[in-house]
């Protein structure tokens, strides 16, 4: 279908300022809409509260509002510029919120402003956790056993009949905010007290805990010719009872048989069909019982979410970007992927790598505060890596939190940890599990009784429990013969370790590690995320390194220089890392400007 030619000027919303619970991510997707909505000729009206943010540049709208992000100020907003439409899919929980409060005072009607890529009704589906309860059992899928409650007094009737452990869910949160595992009745009083405060429409949901069982979730998009694609599976390290955001995520998901990918994934198209998401990006959450298989729907996010964001940058496909066109009339067989130049966005990705997602706390900055985590999201930023396999995407991603470790090295000697401590440590989750993890392998516990303290599935306490066993093997090595070999070198490299890691075991300084395998020729190959697998050629150069013999950014460069005249000069930028406390997206803004310049520059 041909782009809509009813609609001239839309009105886009961002997420506000950084909250614990919600990052970049929103203005990722924000600035992606805004980017291809002007491509297409859309005159853009943006509002967000954040001046950090380099969505809200001028250079990105053709009208900028830094202003509160507010149903009355939007309001005042809608009466000057008049636009056509709303789009509100694409500025997170914030901006769903404020669309749902437009539309129900009458403000969307008044002004003539059409809803895209999820009207009301769509949306009250998918957030409204009765009418999605509902939407799930019409599809025949199943649920946790659960009941909704508006006081106190009604959540205390409820809880009598469901039986504890329980988790409390408010309707229309971000993050989990107001939510938690009760179990006990005094733990349950105040959880509900504060989740019915923190609905919009003092609405809990109490359901039965299904802490422990395996967590999943499926990045689905759809079109207005019911076209839908599967972006991305994604599972979460962590088992249920600790909020996505917290937990460490792996795409694509490593444990499912393909029976059980295939019978999700029919899952999501039925889900989101039914709950009538008319284009763009939605991601759906399911449990699965390791016990007995039993897999349940826990929810589903009718616009793009942190999970999109990672999504996005896992496989090269612009979830935010797409949906944008979606919204404004396109199919996903009319819109071309910038990478292949010749697969069009119905074509779903295939990755031949893993990529690994790993939370940052700040706990250190809350001296009271413990670092136990649950279902209400309390990372402040997040870091991504790429590898072959999962244990080196794992130790990347660790380096990358810039938290003191160079992989899943060791702070702590595993000999002074008692084993009172150490099984705390493995029960509750909290912020240092996975080092504690690798500290119980050390003492010689088993994969299968650290998965029975952890619930952690027994094949990731493998992957883990393969880095233990290669470091000794290493250390063994190196105090018999006081040299590694290059077999050896190659293979640690592999598995993900740094040269600092190396460089402990050897008793040398990271330089002479580093030094010692150039020597033996182990340098890094670099790697296309292609959407593709490689099936197609690949024109947009995103890497990522690995220790493999084939250097794909080589061959990129040749056939790049080849239609390119002359010689360019390159200039390294660097970013700012993960988002922590005392450090936001304002590197972010300055660093696309900084590439924006220098692009203009040849």
């Amino acid at each position: 279908m041909p782009r809509r030619n009813d609609i001239k000027k839309i009105l886009l919303l961002g997420s506000g300022p950084i909250v614990i619970g919600q990052a970049c991510e929103f203005d990722y997707s924000g600035t992606q809409a805004c980017k291809a909505l002007k491509e297409e000729g859309f005159e853009i009206v943006l509002v967000n509260s954040n001046p950090a943010t380099i969505m809200t540049d001028p250079e990105f709208s053709d009208h900028t509002y830094i202003e509160p992000l507010t149903p009355e100020f939007i309001q005042y907003i809608i009466e000057k510029e008049r636009p056509d439409a709303l789009l509100p899919t694409l500025g997170g929980q914030t901006a769903l919120n404020i669309a749902m409060k437009l539309y129900e005072s009458g403000v969307l009607e008044k002004y003539q402003v059409k809803m895209l890529g999820a009207d009301y009704a769509v949306i009250k589906k998918a957030e409204d956790r009765s009418c999605f309860k509902q939407a799930v059992l019409k599809v025949g899928l199943d649920v946790p056993r659960s009941a909704f409650a508006y006081s106190l007094e009604e959540a205390k009737r409820v809880v009598l009949d469901i039986g504890f452990p329980v988790i409390v869910r408010p309707s229309y949160t971000l993050g989990g905010t107001g939510g938690g595992l009760a179990r006990d009745m005094e733990e349950f009083e105040k959880i509900a007290a504060l989740g019915i405060e923190s609905s919009m429409i003092q609405e809990i949901l109490i359901e039965e805990s299904i802490a422990g069982w395996k967590e999943y979730e499926l990045e689905v998009m759809r079109d207005n010719k019911d076209n839908v694609v599967i972006v991305c599976s994604i599972e979460n390290l962590d088992p249920m009872g600790i909020h996505t955001g917290d937990s460490i995520t792996v795409a694509p998901a490593q444990t499912l048989t393909d029976r059980e990918y295939q019978n999700m994934r029919d899952a999501s198209l039925a889900l989101i069909r039914e709950i009538g998401v008319e284009t763009g990006g939605s991601n759906i959450q399911f449990a699965v019982n390791p016990r007995n298989g039993r897999m349940v729907v826990i929810e589903m996010n009718p616009r793009v979410s942190r999970s999109s964001a990672l999504a996005s940058k896992a496989t090269g496909f612009p979830i935010a970007k797409f949906a944008a066109k979606l919204a404004v009339g396109y199919s996903l067989d009319e819109i071309q992927n910038d990478i292949t130049r010749e697969t069009p966005a119905s074509f779903e990705p295939a990755i031949d790598y893993c990529v690994v997602k790993i939370p940052r706390f700040t706990f250190e900055k809350f001296p009271e505060a413990q670092d136990i985590l649950g279902i209400s999201m309390k990372s402040v930023g997040e870091t991504m890596a790429i590898g072959r396999t999962f244990k080196e995407a794992l130790q990347k991603g660790l380096r990358g939190l810039e938290i003191g470790h160079s992989g899943l090295d060791s702070k702590l000697d595993f000999r002074q940890i008692t084993d009172e401590k150490m099984r705390l440590r493995l029960v509750e989750p909290n912020a240092s599990r996975i080092f504690y993890i690798k500290y119980a392998l050390q003492k010689g516990m088993s994969p299968e009784e650290i998965q029975d303290l952890t619930r952690i599935d027994v094949w990731f306490i493998d992957q883990l429990s393969q880095i233990v066993e290669l470091e000794n093997e290493l250390i063994e090595i190196y105090q018999k013969e006081k040299v590694l070999s290059k077999e050896m070198l190659r293979r640690a490299k592999e598995y993900g370790f740094s040269d600092a890691q190396l460089g402990q075991i050897m008793g040398k300084s990271e330089a002479d590690v580093r030094a010692l395998r150039k020597k033996n020729g182990i340098v890094p190959a670099f790697k296309l995320v292609d959407t593709c697998a490689a099936e197609f050629e690949a024109y947009t150069p995103y890497y990522y390194s690995t220790y493999e013999a084939e250097n794909e950014a080589i061959l990129e460069e040749k056939r790049f220089s080849a239609s390119r005249p002359g010689k360019r000069k390159k200039i390294v930028i660097l970013g700012g890392g993960p988002n922590r406390i005392g450090q936001g997206k304002e590197f972010d803004y300055c660093c696309c400007h900084a590439s924006f310049e220098l692009k203009k520059k040849g």
